[in-house]
């Protein structure tokens, strides 16, 4: 396992800031390092905000991305999460980039449509 503040991993998760920071006046990013591996986050900046969170864990040449849909829950002043789309076993920062760019504009939300509409259908 690398240490959370070897040079190495700092310089990948610079990389992939620098590369969405295109998007920073449509997302606050940010990134946290965990026990077992280290995470961006893009929370959309609109009235219904989606949450997407890209992980590498220290022990995998690999990254996964998830998309989520945000909803603020009044009665318990808390934000809750419903998972629109996910990718595990990224291979690469190209492929990465591609995927949340796809994202971005809107494949986790057309996905979602899909299956619930394919849903209805087999009811």
């Amino acid at each position: 396992m690398e240490n959370k503040y070897s040079l190495e991993i700092q310089k990948e998760i610079d990389d992939i800031l620098n590369n969405i920071d295109a998007w920073k006046d449509l997302f606050f990013i940010n990134y946290e390092f965990y026990y077992d591996g280290w995470a961006i986050f893009l929370k959309e900046k609109n009235i219904y905000p989606r949450k997407i969170v890209i992980f590498k864990s220290y022990s995998k040449n690999s990254y996964s991305i998830k998309s989520f849909e945000i909803h603020f829950n009044n009665n318990i002043k808390k934000e809750k999460f419903k998972e629109l789309y996910s990718k595990k076993n990224i291979e690469n920062k190209i492929k990465l980039l591609n995927e949340l760019k796809e994202i971005i504009y809107g494949k986790d939300l057309l996905f979602l449509a899909s299956k619930i509409y394919y849903n209805q259908i087999l009811e």
